[in-house]
């Protein structure tokens, strides 16, 4: 089973990588041996837990990951380099200040310091994220960069042609959302000129949550400008569909609720932004809450 998380992701075309690394990774994307993009998340996930079951666990890699999330377009190959060493060095700089008390017993088994030592002998060519994750549910923000009919839906079955018409070989659960990064940065830069019109949005919605909301769009718009501009975005639901069932995820329509949220802000009509704000809100917000279910 793959962690309960989603995954917001930028696959950059090889022009955007420097000439020795962009000959890596058009043999990489040509390679047959390397994880295909349906099993490519599963194959991220069981290295991850080689390193953590074994004795001492390995928090950080000593070494990048070469391996990386393809995407093909029009025969031209797109990446989205896993990062694994600085994601999980990233990861553990945030478990310091998110779970003081896991920090602490992690500590204890001295892999914190291990992994932490490692890292500041290395030397980080870049501090540039390509993957963000988020466990249990997704955030709102995530669904603004995209639009309804950008969505990939594939329930599982073996030649499942899914939204986009094209049978898939592999029955993997997948709900997908990609689209171009000039798309994403005008829908993102759009939705934060509405929430900023509106004055105290908070007020507006009726929830305490939205300036976060707003805070999560302004680091999108600010993350999504380090990279390339021809390059793509894309939302993968993750492991979040297994706690769907088929026909709730049929039924997820997160990203048009979002966007027709946005609409109804820029003309005013505040009980329909109201309304499409709470819908989206209120079905992750339920899915978020298993967390804590026993």
């Amino acid at each position: 089973m793959l962690p309960y998380a989603a995954y917001l992701r930028v696959y950059e075309p090889l022009p955007a990588f420097p000439a020795p690394d962009a000959q890596r990774w058009a043999a990489y994307a040509a390679s047959p041996g390397r994880p295909r993009r349906a099993g490519a998340l599963a194959a991220e996930h069981a290295a991850a837990l080689r390193r953590l079951i074994s004795v001492p666990p390995v928090m950080v890699p000593e070494r990048e990951s070469g391996d990386a999330y393809v995407r093909w377009v029009e025969g031209a190959a797109y990446i989205c380099p896993w990062q694994t060493r600085l994601r999980s060095w990233l990861g553990l700089s945030r478990l310091k200040a998110a779970d003081p008390q896991l920090w602490s017993a992690t500590r204890r088994v001295g892999a914190v310091d291990a992994a932490a030592a490692g890292f500041a002998r290395g030397q980080a060519a870049s501090l540039r994220i390509h993957i963000q994750a988020r466990a249990w549910s997704v955030p709102p923000a995530w669904f603004v960069p995209f639009a309804s009919d950008e969505r990939w839906l594939v329930l599982g079955a073996a030649g499942d042609p899914g939204d986009g018409g094209r049978a898939t070989a592999t029955p993997t659960r997948t709900l997908v959302y990609a689209t171009a990064m000039a798309q994403a940065r005008t829908r993102v830069r759009r939705a934060l000129d509405a929430f900023r019109r509106a004055g105290a949005p908070e007020a507006v919605l009726a929830d305490k949550a939205v300036p976060r909301v707003v805070a999560e769009l302004a680091q999108i718009e600010c993350w999504l400008e380090e990279f390339h501009p021809a390059a793509l975005v894309e939302l993968d639901y993750g492991g979040l569909v297994h706690l769907l069932d088929d026909a709730a995820l049929r039924a997820d329509q997160s990203v048009a609720e979002v966007s027709a949220a946005i609409s109804a802000l820029t003309s005013g009509e505040l009980e329909m932004a109201t309304a499409m704000y709470w819908r989206v809100t209120g079905r992750w917000r339920v899915l978020a809450a298993l967390e804590h279910a026993s």
